[in-house]
């Protein structure tokens, strides 16, 4: 698979998509993010199986910082499969304890396919530390070939 310059565009603004979807609190647009059977894992904390469960839980269980600014966005084509790798940097209001505000990052790494209606995640990791194993990290038939 060769991307063109329109895919490449349209696959950063999907990251910055996301982040705006979740400072808004927008959670009818994550369908414009994953696709329908989706997997969203956070790294030791939750593995969300499908877009409703991903709503469900962004909605009602979600610790959301005060904003999510998406960066260090870049595209990889691979064996059959599209990654979309980013980082993203994320203010917090500290608990009552510690004043000021707080800030921490973390990766997104993102099995991206090409639908109908656009690119959208397939599978996506969100870890706080570095993941050198990525992508053997998707499990086996999650790997979001087109």
């Amino acid at each position: 698979m060769r991307l063109s310059i329109g895919d490449r565009i349209e696959l950063h603004e999907l990251a910055g998509r996301y982040g705006d979807i979740i400072d808004d609190r927008n959670w009818p647009g994550l369908d414009t993010v994953f696709t329908e059977e989706a997997v969203f894992e956070v790294v030791d904390l939750v593995t969300m199986e499908g877009l409703g469960r991903i709503r469900q839980y962004m909605e009602n269980e979600g610790r959301h910082p005060l904003a999510h600014l998406i960066t260090n966005i870049h595209v990889r084509e691979e064996e059959g499969h599209v990654t979309l790798l980013s980082r993203g940097i994320f203010p917090i209001v500290s608990r009552k304890d510690e004043p000021g505000h707080r800030v921490f990052y973390g990766s997104y790494y993102d099995r991206v396919v090409k639908t109908a209606a656009g690119w959208r995640i397939s599978y996506r990791i969100f870890s706080t530390r570095r993941l050198e194993t990525w992508p053997q990290a998707v499990p086996a038939g999650r790997q979001g070939a087109e």
